[in-house]
C-alpha cells in the first residue's frame, strides 16, 4: 500500500512540476511587471494555472495520507526489530570508580607535617 502511495506522490511530484515550468512568465517577482498575478486583485484564471492548484492539493493531501499510513505501520514497531537481528547486549558493570574517600578533600589531620621549602 505505502509503495502505491509513493508512487502515486511521485508522479504527482512530476505533473506538477512540469505543470509549472508550462506557465508563462510574469516578469519580476511575485509577478510585479505583469498583467494579473499574485499582488494584483484578480489573477488570470487560466487552465494551467488551475490545474496547478488541483494537482497542489492533491500533492498535499497524499502526503498527508502518506505519513498517517506510515505512522500507522510504524507505531508497535522498532527499527532494528524489522532487520531481524537482535540489539546488543546493554552491559550492566559500569566503569570502575576510585573509592568514595579518595573523592573528598584532604582534612586537617590528612596535611604533611612539614611544608615544602621554597627555594
Amino acid at each position: 500500500m505505502e509503495n502505491v502511495v509513493l508512487v502515486i506522490l511521485l508522479i504527482l511530484a512530476l505533473a506538477l512540476i512540469g505543470v509549472v515550468l508550462l506557465q508563462r512568465s510574469e516578469g519580476g517577482g511575485l509577478g510585479i511587471g505583469g498583467g494579473g498575478g499574485v499582488v494584483s486583485g484578480r489573477s488570470a484564471a487560466t487552465a494551467l494555472g488551475k490545474l496547478t492548484w488541483v494537482l497542489g492539493a492533491a500533492f498535499m493531501a497524499m502526503s498527508i495520507f502518506m505519513t498517517i499510513l506510515a505512522a500507522r505501520n510504524s507505531a508497535d514497531t522498532s527499527v532494528i526489530d524489522r532487520l531481524g537481528t537482535e540489539a546488543p547486549a546493554v552491559e550492566e558493570t559500569g566503569p570502575a570508580l576510585p573509592p568514595g574517600s579518595d573523592l573528598l578533600p584532604p582534612v586537617s589531620g590528612d596535611a604533611p607535617l612539614t611544608p615544602p621549602r621554597a627555594d
